[in-house]
């Protein structure tokens, strides 16, 4: 996708406009920005003080339906509007210029890669500077403010610059409008002496967005849905997967239509989790390859005609390149085209309206979904345990599994938490996020933070390796300040699970924390924080029996011990193939 720096067209208002306000003072770009902020649903601005943003801040704090909470870092801040973005739809983050800026880049990436509508907001340089020789604090020491810029111009996709009133208000309604429009984050810079000097453009409240509904070619709808249905309907045993692009084309009741109508088996790509009803009586699991849920890689696989609705095949997902998917088979369908096999291949056709009127064309077969449930057989159950044995990674998730609801939401860390979380049969309503494409460790602590900020009304369960705790841990700190109430399982094995999995070596041992005085040590006795340590499975139900019900309404930090080879056995597997992968020698020259 090609970014844009310059001002483009704002989207249009959703009525005629009211009559002009006489001006007041409170008609700044702050307070536009803030009310702007509130418009589009944000409640909670993650941020970090510097002193080019202090005087924005002091606007968007006098904003009564924004909550400005104050983050240990900048990854965190940024990690934390991703999560909330997850959960409402849309996030922000300030930061302060350059030091602050190029902290969050990383998280910035990370919700570009996800498709998540981030407004990354800096306080710049006083506008007076522009222009000049000047060389500045907070920079490289050059008198070139553009590094910042240059840096967000690749993963965002719309920057402002805004050290001129005259088209702020233009470039600031821009910037907002096109992250909704393209769910991508936006970088709006502002200069630290324009918040709060009264102008003419901000004397409203800002005109709810109008943000057109995308309308497929007609003419290539139909083509593809005659193709489609064709393909689909001569088909013996058809099946459908679901990917992660499901939410960044809004089209997740499309899909279940469309299930519906084809009576076909549904499976997951392991990205995708969470945006399709696990609790659907067709529902077979997640497709990952050799490291699918028992049964549902076999019937993907051996199908005459597979389509994938939103997907992304990278080596990750594709566990090193080796699905035995044929492209001849396939029907892909991405938020605005259709491929169907070697064919055709039809752009401007949005994936609802096509599944939509596909689901229209479709004959109904339940042919795969019957060679399912036939070979089918129930997961056992892990073997009796010896009295004080040491509890094993599998039981842990057995109880996990126990403890979901509609009124949970589940966040893996990336790291064996990814396997092991796959397996959790999600309840109806239950969320569910993880980052593949990006696979940041330390994203879960700034996302939990995120999410459970946006989601007040779940109670967030977050699976997060001792490893990538070490990245982010301090942000438990915002959680307790802000009387979250999520409950965390530190997987305590010593190490990068994961990455001993693809190659060995001593850096991937990392030095033990005793966790739970760790976060003792932030709560200090202030706020709702109860920690405990869990080395057995009566522990740990002890300690799960403790977290919902005497501490139900605190933050509650579970350390688990578990052997540092203690793994999944996907995991096994996917480690080893995402090595061959990555050890593939030069192609001959």
């Amino acid at each position: 996708m090609e970014t844009a720096t310059q001002v483009g067209s704002t989207a249009r208002p959703s009525s005629a406009p009211a009559p002009v306000q006489p001006f007041a003072s409170d008609g700044t770009l702050g307070r536009h920005l803030a009310r702007r902020l509130v418009e589009i649903g944000v409640r909670n601005v993650f941020s970090v003080p510097g002193d080019f943003n202090l005087t924005l801040l002091d606007h968007l704090i006098a904003e009564p339906q924004l909550n400005l909470i104050g983050c240990c870092n900048e990854l965190n801040a940024g990690y934390a509007a991703d999560g909330y973005a997850r959960a409402k739809g849309v996030g922000a983050c300030v930061v302060t210029f350059t030091v602050g800026g190029l902290s969050v880049l990383n998280a910035i990436a990370g919700a570009y890669s996800e498709n998540l509508p981030v407004i990354c907001i800096v306080g710049g340089p006083n506008s007076n500077d522009y222009g000049t020789n000047r060389i500045l604090h907070h920079t490289i020491g050059l008198p070139d403010f553009s590094q910042e810029l240059r840096c967000f111009q690749t993963i965002t996709c719309f920057q402002a610059v805004v050290n001129n009133l005259d088209d702020a208000h233009e470039l600031i309604d821009t910037a907002i409008s096109t992250a909704l429009k393209e769910s991508k984050p936006v970088y709006i810079s502002i200069s630290c002496n324009l918040p709060g000097i009264p102008h003419p453009t901000f004397a409203r409240d800002p005109v709810p967005f109008c943000l057109a509904p995308k309308v497929s070619n007609q003419a290539g709808l139909e083509a593809a849905v005659e193709a489609a249905a064709a393909f689909l309907n001569k088909a013996v045993k058809p099946v459908i997967v679901g990917g992660p692009k499901l939410r960044v084309a809004k089209a997740q009741k499309a899909f279940l239509d469309f299930a519906e109508a084809s009576g076909y088996p549904i499976a997951v790509m392991p990205s995708g989790k969470g945006h399709v009803p696990e609790d659907h009586p067709h529902f077979i699991g997640t497709y990952w390859g050799a490291v699918s849920t028992s049964y549902c890689g076999e019937i993907v696989e051996s199908a005459d005609a597979y389509v994938f609705v939103g997907p992304i095949f990278n080596d990750y997902s594709s566990v090193g390149y080796s699905l035995l998917i044929k492209k001849e088979k396939a029907i892909v369908v991405q938020p605005n085209r259709v491929t169907i096999g070697n064919g055709p291949s039809l752009g401007w056709v949005f994936m609802s309206d096509f599944l939509n009127a596909l689901s229209k064309k479709v004959k109904t077969n339940s042919a795969a979904v019957e060679n399912y449930r036939r070979i089918y057989v129930p997961p056992g159950i892990p073997l009796r345990r010896e009295k004080d044995e040491p509890l094993r990674v599998n039981v842990l998730f057995k109880h996990i599994q126990e403890m979901l609801s509609g009124d949970s939401a589940v966040i893996a860390e990336t790291g064996d938490s990814w396997f092991n979380c796959q397996k959790l049969r999600l309840p109806a309503n239950c969320g569910y996020e993880f980052q593949m494409q990006y696979g940041s460790i330390g994203w879960s602590v700034g996302a939990t933070l995120g999410y459970a900020q946006a989601a007040p009304d779940k109670r967030v369960v977050a699976c997060i390796g001792d490893g990538s705790f070490q990245v982010t841990a301090q942000d438990i700190s915002t959680m307790i300040r802000c009387g979250q109430r999520s409950i965390i399982f530190l997987i305590n094995n010593g190490g990068y699970t994961i990455e001993v999995e693809i190659h060995d070596g001593p850096y991937n041992v990392i030095k033990n924390w005793d966790y739970t005085r760790f976060v003792d040590a932030i709560h200090n006795g202030q706020g709702k924080c109860w920690t405990a340590k869990v080395r057995t499975e009566d522990d740990l139900t002890e300690a799960i029996a403790t977290a919902t019900g005497p501490q139900k309404e605190s933050l509650c930090f579970i350390e688990v011990f578990v052997h540092k080879d203690d793994t999944s056995k996907e995991l096994l597997e996917w480690g080893s193939r995402v090595a061959a992968a990555n050890s593939r020698p030069p192609n001959p020259q």
